[in-house]
């Protein structure tokens, strides 16, 4: 039997492509020429199949992230079949944005795009929120500690921006969206535990709706991540679950976070 439990914490799921299928990749190994992609899974079963069971179960802000080209079908074919239930990244313009939202897409997500050459580029950011509204957008944070600070990572991971993640910026940037995905980028895909210090960071600086991804991998874990963020953050799993090959039961996971026994 699980703990019975009141918590604000939603479970986020996800649906990563890559070459079109649907897979868990360990994150950053993505975006090196000369650096072998670690797989973790391969689904047989194609993006509409999960974003179905999504669907089923009632599961809303899950993110599809096409992790580079070839992966637009099957994308489509997920927001096709859960409208307005699913947020989708990867490579999101201001150009193509609005493509995404009429087929489906409850958000867009964007990183590289706003953070590149180093920096933070606002004409961009405010480009995308005059096209599609801050209501529809999602900011990735994805970052890793640089020097006892959290830095914001962008082009698959592989480049530190110069933008620190902390209170000031948060509060400053959560003006231009409707919510933030953070990946803890060092344990993102190795089910190896959460980063701790980044749980409790974005707990404590962020005011609207933020999904932390990154090493969760048991419902000890979740409990633990609840306590931490005191319920107060999403949570995505991944290679844990054992809809992409994991151990962690999927249902078990659906019933904690909605509070059933």
């Amino acid at each position: 039997m699980l703990e019975k439990v009141v918590t604000n914490m939603n479970f986020r799921p996800c649906i990563d492509l890559h070459d079109g299928k649907v897979k868990q990749i360990v994150g950053s190994t993505l975006g090196y020429e000369n650096k072998e992609v670690v797989e973790n899974f391969t689904s047989d079963q194609g993006a509409s199949y999960y974003a179905s069971l999504f669907l089923q179960n009632k599961l809303t802000g899950g993110h599809v992230i096409m992790l580079g080209p070839g992966n637009e079908e099957a994308a489509i074919s997920a927001l096709q079949t859960y409208p307005n239930g699913l947020q989708i990244g990867g490579g999101i313009t201001a150009d193509n944005a609005q493509k995404y939202i009429d087929a489906g897409a409850s958000h867009v997500i964007v990183t590289s795009y706003i953070f590149h050459d180093g920096q933070l580029d606002m004409d961009r950011l405010e480009q995308l929120v005059k096209k599609i509204g801050k209501e529809k957008l999602v900011l990735d944070l994805s970052c890793r500690k640089r020097e006892g600070k959290w830095y914001v990572v962008t082009d698959k991971w592989t480049k530190f921006s110069d933008f620190e993640v902390n209170a000031q910026s948060i509060k400053e940037i959560e003006e231009y969206c409707d919510e933030l995905l953070i990946h803890a980028v060092d344990v993102e895909g190795k089910r190896s535990g959460m980063q701790e210090d980044l749980v409790r960071d974005l707990a404590e600086w962020t005011s609207i709706p933020t999904t932390y991804a990154g090493g969760v991998r048991s419902i000890d874990d979740l409990k633990k991540f609840e306590s931490l963020s005191n319920g107060k953050l999403h949570v995505t799993i991944g290679s844990a679950l054992s809809i992409f090959g994991g151990d962690l039961d999927f249902q078990t996971v659906v019933n904690y976070c909605e509070g059933i026994e």
